[in-house]
Parts: C-alpha cells; structure tokens; sequence
C-alpha cells in the first residue's frame, strides 16, 4: 500500500464505491508503509518462535498458526499507530452478488480511519520446499487477477515452512509462477523476497496493473499437519 497503493490504486477511479474523502484519506498513508508493516510481520513471528507451541494446533495448523501470530503482531505494535492488524477480514469490493461470500485474506493490516484500506497478507502452509502449488494458487489467482487486493498495488505471501529450507521454496516459486525473485533490501537477513507482476485486470475496473507481492518464508520446524480433522481454508 503505501504511496503507491493510493498514487496507482485510488487516483479517483470507482467514484460510486471510493469517493474523494476515501482518496483523500488513502493519500494520507506514509511512504515505504509495507517494510514498517513487514518489520511488524517478523517481530510478531519472532515472539511467536520464543514461545512454541503457543496456541499452535496441528488439525488446523494453517489458521491457528496465523492467529497466533496475529495476537503477537498486536503486541509488539505500539497501538499508536495509523493502522492495525485483523484475522480473516473481507474484500467486499470484489464480492460476487449474494449468497455468495466476499474473499477473505489471512490478515491484513487495515487504517483505523477507514477499514476498507487493507494492506493484505496470504498465508499457506508448506510441508516441504518444493510443495509450493496453492502459494502459487493464491499469488496467481488471487492477487493477480485482483479478486484479492483490488485497491493496493502490494501485498504479501506468508509460506509456513515446516521442513526444508527457504531457499529452495524460493527457487520452486519463481520457476512454477514464473517470475524473478529479488532479495528484500530491507530485510537481507531474512528470508524475504520481493517480485514484479502485471494484473489482469477485469473489465470495466481500473485497479492498479503493476503488482508488487512481498515473499517471506516463516520456518516451523517439528510441527506437521495431522491428516484428520480440520483442514486449512
């Protein structure tokens, strides 16, 4: 999000659904948001690694993962910021007519001042380093055909490593995307990277076409997915 999510993303289209006081407000968001945001993103994981298993549960690993590491994202933000972090929120801007229900990401970081500005974040988990194909799903039909992420033009994908290292899954992901992989000039540290893509865009909208989607691989080792009970949405 950031500058450009509202420079490239809100610059006055959809009047009847984002009007000029949205725009408005949406410019007010400070440039290089998404490495504040992302900063949060690994501290929260951090805190999260120190106290395993936390609420962590292996017949739902994918969901209680992410909430656990949302409750940790809460703490080791001020409160004080412009913007706060949710579990499962919904995109009613590309919601079908009803019954159907509106997409709804992992997380999302929304602006208090309006709640419809969402910097989203996607999380799959991946039992391997080379079992990246519903990553791959989401990035690309998700986030690139922009049912997800309409008005920004950055978001991020978590993959929840569970055995293998980050490397690899990175060389998976730009082969089976495709695309090129950067590393994060912010975080050179980590296992992060950034990649460059043009949406489709659907007919009739003017959503943002440059694409930028943050990669960051969260290892958890010594914790796999019981194949009974609940399964990951």
């Amino acid at each position: 999000m950031g500058a450009d999510m509202v420079d490239s993303a809100l610059s006055g289209e959809h009047h009847d659904l984002v009007p000029a006081d949205f725009v408005a407000l949406a410019r007010r968001w400070y440039p290089n948001l998404s490495n504040k945001l992302l900063t949060f993103v690994w501290q929260g994981y951090d805190l999260l690694m120190k106290e395993l298993p936390a609420g962590i549960d292996e017949r739902d690993l994918e969901r209680s993962i992410t909430q656990s590491l949302e409750l940790r994202i809460r703490r080791v933000m001020s409160g004080d910021e412009p913007f706060q972090i949710q579990h499962d929120p919904y995109e009613r801007e590309t919601m079908k007519n009803q019954p159907a229900q509106p997409p709804q990401y992992d997380l999302a970081f929304l602006l208090r001042e309006d709640e419809r500005i969402m910097w989203p974040l996607e999380a799959k988990v991946l039992e391997t380093d080379t079992s990246v194909g519903e990553y791959v799903k989401d990035l690309t039909g998700e986030f690139l055909t922009c049912r997800y992420s309409p008005f920004s033009s950055e978001a991020a994908m978590l993959g929840y490593l569970l055995s293998g290292i980050a490397d690899k899954v990175f060389g998976q992901l730009e082969e089976k995307i495709p695309c090129t992989l950067v590393a994060h000039p912010s975080f050179p540290n980590r296992p992060a990277k950034t990649s460059a893509h043009s949406r489709r865009v659907p007919p009739g909208k003017t959503y943002p076409v440059s694409f930028r989607c943050h990669h960051l691989i969260l290892a958890f080792p010594g914790f796999s997915r019981t194949k009974k009970g609940l399964d990951p949405h």
